[in-house]
């Protein structure tokens, strides 16, 4: 059985410059600096050269996990559906009826999540609470703090 990770379009395309840029750019750059250093002479008490290759090893475990991460990923595309409930990928706004404050969340992957982008994982607990739910419907979740919020779905997009 393939194991896939669901992700967004956007956070895919990312994925994948940030993997070009290290093999195209930081890559040979680090091999640049570390055959620069070496070019000083003595490796044993060359600063310049154990910070190239603590560099190179960096680069490179970020080459393999983006790699692994690319290879699994599942892009999910919304373009072909009707914004009518809550699935992964989707923007939500809610209404908080306890502090008559609007939201907006972007549900994706917990690789992307990031809360002060406005984007939580589809496993969190409101990322869970919320798949599936239509607009202006009512919803209690559980959030991590222990309380029960109440919101009410009031747009959905898919971007």
């Amino acid at each position: 059985m393939t194991y896939s990770v669901p992700m967004t379009k956007e956070s895919y395309e990312s994925l994948q410059e940030e993997l070009k840029r290290l093999i195209r750019e930081e890559r040979p750059r680090v091999i640049q600096d570390i055959a620069e250093a070496r070019s000083h002479g003595d490796l044993s008490e060359n600063a310049e050269y154990d910070a190239a290759k603590n560099r190179q090893a960096f680069i490179e475990g970020r080459i393999q996990e983006l790699q692994g991460k690319l290879a699994m990923a599942h892009v999910v595309d919304l373009s072909g559906l009707k914004p009518d409930k809550v699935v992964f990928g989707a923007t939500v706004t809610l209404y908080d009826t306890a502090t008559e404050e609007e939201v907006t969340y972007k549900i994706v992957g917990e690789e992307e999540a990031d809360i002060k982008l406005g984007k939580i994982s589809c496993t969190s607990p409101v990322g869970k609470a919320l798949i599936s739910h239509k607009l202006d419907d009512s919803v209690k979740i559980k959030v991590p703090s222990g309380s029960v919020k109440e919101y009410e779905i009031i747009d959905i997009k898919y971007l």
